[in-house]
């Protein structure tokens, strides 16, 4: 009963970590704005608060020449308002202003606005500089989640050999190891990470010394030192009473690494949302590192495995709990678990989640039936290899001395195996989706988003439609996307999106996305946020604010694991 309470508390709000990224809430002067004077500074001011960077705002005049300005600083008292100071003497014109901050969550965001001095005039074409490397967004990611599984390891190894002390050391080794090495990779691709530079930044003292000083990076190097601690323990082969609390004080310690910096930083109720992360983190390795290292162990006590189900038991009611609320924080309405790319995500992690319970049901079930038999002293007191190696002789034995099946644990014993193994890989997924998530933006953010979009102007003048094939490599995954341009010109225009299947006809996919960035001047990337209008996907009102050859990205979802992304090179005129 309480299982399917907590489901039903799940599918209204999903199962995973918020992730508030910051979302620009106005500017001064603002967006597309005709001043009669020049201003003296910018103001930018966001929904939560913002790290900045050397170049957190960059402004360029009529004719495409950065100004001189100002330091980027916070407005006083307010961390979530940065200010730049004008230089005088700006002419008539239209001009450009470029930011990228780093979000309380430590994800970077990007964007860009337009004011006018005077009246409106065309901005010239954008001079080349240059572009983003988005090689290193994907080792950072690569990073995130081999922390997340070396984590998992390293703790939940950890509190299974002080249930079951003869247990697998193996598990906890490469959990430490992976964890460190990871650790140390984010800490090297903090800087580049949050400039949107290249990997040939990676060394760059400048940066190395920012990221020491921020909340991020301070995490990090705790993280290391922590590790460095409970490296003395991993190596250590019984652990006595003062060395499993030690280990308890360095598991919180982990944990609480990733709360103050990240997720749980950032967004609403963030005391609650700290503790709720660190609960959940500490639940998911416990249960998923204990997990790993009794299947790695070929000696496992019936006693340690009884306590191991129930103390996994427990962890799936503190996941249950927290997922509901820290779901709640990140969707903020029930509109977004459907509406969003982060609901979506959420309903995906809610199928893998609820296949994990069922696969966690029948391991704790076929436990109590080895317990049972133990009981009756139908298998000797330690289970045989679970990894594969050879069964001893058990006695069970009916009335009369002839074996009695039914008190035979063999079956149980190998489907107590498979279903340790699902448990395992099902797990595993839920922690790939969970860092999936991690640079979704939530659909509290997105509905904020929504509310400081710009009011398209009339009078735009002719559409840019561009075909993008694409092919996922399964029977009826191909076909084309047709995006429209409307107007083809840089400013306020609207998307719309047609996907076409393999015969030309109108298809219909579960997923589409549509994002553009301008690598020249580092803008973007800038998300559409299309959304499905019934037989086509569109967004009203997107801002491309600078004329150029823009980047297009279009990822199409066919089915639940199926998507493939294309990108198209876009030219909007003045």
């Amino acid at each position: 009963m309480l299982l399917g309470a907590l489901l039903t508390l799940l599918l209204l709000g999903g199962a995973a970590p918020a992730w508030a990224h910051a979302v620009l809430r106005g500017t001064d002067p603002a967006d597309a704005s005709v001043l009669t004077t020049a201003p003296d500074h910018l103001t930018l001011t966001f929904t939560e608060s913002v790290a900045l960077l050397d170049d957190s705002v960059r402004v360029f005049d009529p004719g495409n020449h950065r100004l001189r300005t100002g330091e980027p600083q916070h407005a006083p008292g307010r961390s979530d308002t940065v200010r730049v100071t004008l230089p005088a003497g700006q002419g008539r014109g239209t001009y450009t202003v470029a930011w990228r901050v780093v979000s309380a969550d430590s994800h970077p965001v990007s964007g860009a606005f337009t004011y006018s001095v005077g009246a409106p005039t065309p901005a010239p074409p954008v001079a080349a500089t240059q572009p983003e490397n988005t090689a290193v967004g994907g080792l950072y990611d690569l990073a995130r989640y081999a922390a997340y599984l070396g984590a998992a390891l390293l703790i939940g190894g950890g509190v299974f050999r002080a249930l079951a002390p003869g247990a697998a050391r193996t598990p906890t080794a490469v959990g430490w190891t992976t964890l460190a090495a990871a650790t140390a990779v984010l800490l090297l691709l903090r800087a580049p990470y949050e400039r949107g530079t290249g990997l040939s930044t990676v060394l760059d003292p400048s940066g190395a010394a920012r990221t020491l000083t921020t909340r991020p990076g301070i995490a990090l190097v705790a993280r290391l030192g922590l590790l460095a601690a409970a490296g003395v323990l991993v190596r250590r082969r019984a652990w006595g009473r003062r060395a499993r609390a030690a280990g308890a004080a360095l598991a919180f310690g982990l944990a609480l690494t990733w709360a103050v910096a990240e997720h749980a930083a950032a967004g609403i109720q963030v005391p609650v949302a700290m503790a709720a992360a660190l609960l959940h983190l500490l639940a998911a390795a416990v249960w998923l590192g204990g997990l790993v290292t009794l299947l790695c162990t070929s000696d496992v006590p019936v006693a340690a495995v009884t306590r191991f189900s129930r103390l996994a038991l427990g962890c799936v009611t503190v996941l249950a709990l927290t997922g509901v609320y820290q779901s709640w924080r990140g969707l903020g309405s029930l509109d977004a678990l459907t509406g969003t790319g982060y609901g979506r995500l959420l309903l995906l992690k809610l199928a893998a989640v609820t296949l994990l319970l069922t696969a966690a049901a029948g391991a704790r079930h076929l436990t109590g039936r080895l317990r049972t038999g133990a009981e009756a002293g139908a298998v000797r007191e330690r289970l045989p290899a679970m990894a594969g190696g050879p069964e001893p002789h058990t006695n069970g034995t009916a009335a009369g001395g002839d074996p009695d099946p039914a008190l035979s644990p063999r079956p149980d014993r190998r489907l107590l195996r498979r279903a340790v193994l699902v448990e395992t890989a099902l797990g595993a997924l839920v922690l790939l989706i969970s860092t999936v998530l991690a640079g979704t933006l939530p659909g509290r953010a997105a509905a904020e988003a929504a509310k400081t979009q710009p009011v398209a102007a009339p009078g735009l003048p002719t559409a840019s439609v561009t075909d993008v094939p694409f092919d996922v490599g399964t029977p009826g995954g191909r076909g084309k996307v047709q995006v429209t341009l409307d107007p083809g010109r840089a400013g306020d225009t609207s998307v719309q999106a047609v996907v076409y299947g393999p015969d030309g006809g109108l298809a219909t996919v579960p997923e589409l996305r549509v994002s553009f960035t301008l690598p020249a001047q580092r803008i973007g990337p800038i998300d559409a946020r299309v959304t499905d209008r019934g037989g086509y996907w569109a967004a009203d009102r997107v801002t491309l604010p600078l004329p150029g050859t823009w980047t297009m990205k279009v990822t199409v979802r066919v089915s639940e694991t199926d998507q493939v992304s294309e990108v198209r090179q876009v030219v909007l005129a003045r």
